[in-house]
């Protein structure tokens, strides 16, 4: 199967919003608010963020360095201002399944929706694609994704987004 026709078939992946995930982040305990942080507003993999320590995060310099992640790639990525406050909690000492468990029950219970960890990771993206305006390359790197293909498919907009897009646009006057 060619690129495109993969395009065509990929799912857009269910996303949650930044008030969503103030709601997950009041109701949680102090490891898996910093769970939920580092995975919404840093775009970090569950994998990336249970093997997460202080020694990773470089306060001074602002950056958290990912080692050995997804294809073996080490990478930094900023720090975000929202994550700071969470980062005394590290490291989140838990299962990888465990996590899936706490995130799935936190996800019933508050938002009574049926969320992974890893929507977090697709929803922080989509949030700082769509709301904040971030550039898809920087989006791309952020994620540590290596080919940008696979960072298309934040692209997606929802209605209201489209409509304040358009409602933005300059109009030429016609009458």
């Amino acid at each position: 199967m060619d690129e495109e026709k993969k395009k065509m078939k990929r799912k857009i992946p269910d996303t949650i919003t930044e008030q969503e995930v103030i709601s997950l982040i009041k109701k949680a305990k102090n490891k898996m608010k910093a769970a939920i942080v580092l995975g919404f507003y840093q775009g970090m993999r569950i994998s990336e963020v249970i093997s997460l320590s202080k020694s990773n995060v470089d306060m001074q310099r602002g950056f958290i360095h990912i080692k050995q992640s997804k294809g073996e790639r080490d990478r930094d990525v900023p720090l975000q201002p929202e994550t700071k406050f969470y980062l005394r909690f590290l490291p989140i000492i838990i299962t990888r399944q465990g996590l899936h468990k706490a995130i799935k029950k936190l996800g019933q219970e508050v938002l009574k929706k049926n969320i992974h960890f890893h929507t977090l990771r697709h929803s922080g993206a989509s949030f700082y694609l769509n709301e904040k305006g971030i550039d898809l390359v920087h989006i791309q790197q952020f994620l540590g994704h290596s080919r940008i293909s696979t960072t298309e498919i934040y692209l997606h907009t929802n209605p209201f987004q489209l409509k304040k897009a358009f409602s933005n646009a300059r109009r030429t006057q016609i009458l």
